[in-house]
Parts: structure tokens; sequence; C-alpha cells
């Protein structure tokens, strides 16, 4: 699998978690990481410590991801 090039385009498909997160590592200067755990419960980490810097991004990433599929409907 070291052959496979990531294109960096929005895909349909699900990718697994260390390429997201390998990616992730060497752009972001801090994250907050939210997930499902193998027994079906969530999962949150943050490398930042104020709760509102958090839920500001969180709703940041939520407008940019509503405005991303409004854009690829209207395509």
């Amino acid at each position: 699998m070291s052959n496979i090039i990531p294109l960096g385009n929005i895909t349909k498909l699900d990718q697994p978690v260390d390429r997201v997160l390998d990616g992730a590592k060497e752009i972001l200067t801090g994250v907050i990481i939210l997930g499902w755990t193998h027994d079906g419960g969530t999962y949150f980490a943050s490398t930042m410590a104020d709760g509102g810097e958090v839920m500001w991004l969180l709703e940041k990433c939520k407008k940019d991801l509503l405005d991303t599929a409004e854009e690829l409907e209207n395509d």
C-alpha cells in the first residue's frame, strides 16, 4: 500500500484513520479529534485548552462542510 498517492480530493469513500491523522500532522497547528470507538462509543480529544476556541472551530468546520455539500449539489 506504500504506492498509494493521496490525491487530496473529495471522495465518497471512507479513509483509513492512520492516513487522515498522518496527513493532518504535517499541516495543522491544533486539532480536535472526534470519532467512534471500536465498541460504538464516542471519543473526543483536543490540543486546545479553551473550550470556546474548540466550539468556534467545530462550528466553523460545520459551516464549511455544509457549504461544500451545497456546492457539490449545485455542480
